[in-house]
């Protein structure tokens, strides 16, 4: 696949996400005994590390997480370990739009640590599904749908849009309920005929309007919240449009 690889200085990578995984399960276990497992369900980033290539890292893991609570004791130790993000394990993403009570049942099984531990993960078009909800101009989302098509079509295994749109009304119950800027992509995915391109644009603009409402936040720091932050994202690449094609 000739696209350009993301670096970062994120802690959690394809090499480390086992690695951290293992050492909480042995904490867990010895915390809460063996008599009661744990499932935690792996979306986004931590998904993409474990079932695709084109993604080095992710800042955390996001998760739903079917267990008692010293899940969060246990994490909290194995972050102080490795001098890890204090929510590198977490559920934040049931708040958002992207989280659905379906995904237990769409999830597939990946690894089990100690025997008491069992983690989950989505992929194909379930996890396109979910991307496509977030349609978060400023992360990873856009891009990582076409990496994640990109790579099943490398793989002689490709994913048929058809089931992208089933997969999302199995997650959220409404097409029309799809982001307008996903909407666009997943045009611009259909009429493409080289998605190496297309997926190198997408990291591009997304790296460009991450630094524009980095600059935007540090000048006006309470401005933006979760309602909002959306459209402060694509006023200020409008902005920037006027700016750079003025004569």
């Amino acid at each position: 696949m000739s696209v350009e690889v993301e670096q970062d200085n994120n802690k959690i990578t394809k090499e480390t996400i086992d690695i951290y995984l293992k050492e909480f399960a042995k904490v867990f276990k010895k915390m809460n005994g063996d008599k009661m497992p744990a499932e935690i369900i792996m979306v986004g980033g931590a998904s993409i590390l474990t079932n695709y290539t084109f993604r080095k890292s992710t800042g955390d893991i996001d998760a739903v997480i079917l267990s008692s609570s010293v899940v969060k004791d246990a994490a909290d130790i194995i972050g102080d370990k490795y001098n890890l993000p204090n929510d590198w394990l977490n559920t934040d993403f049931k708040k958002t739009s992207s989280y659905s009570p379906k995904l237990r049942e769409v999830s597939i099984p990946y690894k089990t640590f100690s025997n008491i531990v069992n983690i989950r993960t989505i992929t194909s078009e379930y996890l396109v599904a979910m991307k496509l909800m977030a349609g978060r101009e400023y992360k990873h989302d856009l891009s990582d749908i076409v990496g994640i098509l990109l790579e099943h079509k490398d793989r002689n295994d490709p994913i048929d849009i058809n089931k992208v749109k089933e997969a999302f009304n199995t997650l959220y119950g409404d097409i029309n309920r799809m982001p307008n800027e996903s909407v666009k992509l997943l045009n611009l995915i259909e009429n493409s005929d080289d998605f190496n391109k297309l997926f190198n644009k997408i990291k591009k603009d997304e790296k460009n309007a991450k630094l524009i409402l980095d600059e935007f936040s540090e000048k006006h720091p309470n401005a933006v919240n979760r309602d909002n932050i959306n459209n402060i994202v694509r006023q200020l690449m409008k902005n920037k449009e006027k700016e750079e094609f003025k004569p």
